[in-house]
């Protein structure tokens, strides 16, 4: 039938395959990407522990934030674990601050790029919040929310929803009026346009959107935090602070750099895994 056979082109259009079935210099590990940012790690340590174990003096402010007592502070953090609460905590507000984020900012996004007037009337006041730092909402948050959980999740979902939101109206406005045009013709509902052409499209935009988000709300998360909560990555860095234990504090510091980095590369493999061959991100 050719009305099948129109439909069926959009979908394999749509459905590019994720990794190159046959040979692509992009898709292989060679030695040089891993011994590069492992050299780079072992120069910026290096640097570090010149900074502070060799130029600093003895009573130097800058000798206890040094690489040695670090690293042994990390394995006592994990080795008493105390700081695996804190890491749960952190992780938990940031998945609950993002799925808000992502059901709202994926459906404004469908709604504004779907439909043009809508998207006129909103992008100023979008704009307006937008440009508001995230920061500047901590003291109404818990004015209003008090302390705990409530406020981080409500400041990260502020925070992550725009990138969502813009992505996500880019993409629906990139997809070629004629495929929807023509699924409309062949019968197709609202829902099946959506499933079928939609939805498929606006996927990498989307991951991509999530990625920014990610990245906003997890740098939101710890000064929240420190101003508004009893547990957590960010309180901890606050009372290790109070306890004069800089070690410590300098080693959360650590590990709140090393969780961001993971939860970004899970990302950037989906990214990669859903773009088209020969253009995957570095």
């Amino acid at each position: 039938m050719p009305d099948e056979i129109a439909l069926d082109d959009i979908l394999e259009t749509l459905d590019v395959e994720s990794v190159p079935t046959g040979p692509d210099s992009d898709s292989r590990l060679r030695p040089i990407d891993v011994a590069a940012p492992v050299v780079t790690a072992v120069i910026a340590v290096g640097i570090w522990a010149l900074v502070t174990m060799v130029f600093a003096g003895p009573t130097s402010h800058y000798r206890p934030f040094n690489p040695v007592d670090t690293a042994k502070a990390l394995a006592r953090l994990f080795g008493e674990g105390a700081i695996w609460l804190d890491i749960r905590v952190s992780l938990a507000r940031l998945g609950a601050g993002l799925a808000i984020a992502a059901a709202i900012g994926i459906s404004v996004g469908c709604l504004t790029g779907s439909v043009r007037i809508i998207d006129k009337a909103t992008t100023p006041l979008f704009q307006f919040i937008r440009m508001i730092s995230p920061v500047a909402w901590t003291p109404v948050a818990i004015v209003l929310m008090g302390v705990g959980s409530a406020p981080a999740i409500t400041l990260i979902a502020l925070t992550a929803v725009w990138p969502l939101i813009l992505n996500t109206s880019a993409g629906v406005r990139a997809i070629p009026h004629g495929w929807l045009a023509l699924a409309r013709s062949l019968g197709a509902t609202r829902f099946e346009a959506f499933t079928s052409i939609i939805a498929p499209a606006i996927r990498l935009p989307v991951l991509t959107g999530l990625r920014v988000a990610l990245g906003v709300g997890w740098i939101v998360l710890v000064p929240v935090e420190m101003l508004g909560s009893s547990e957590g990555l960010g309180y901890a860095i606050v009372n290790a602070k109070d306890a004069l234990a800089y070690d410590e504090l300098l080693a959360t510091i650590v590990i709140v750099g090393a969780l961001g980095f993971v939860l970004d590369s899970v990302l950037r493999f989906l990214i990669h895994r859903v773009t088209p061959p020969g253009t995957h991100n570095r």
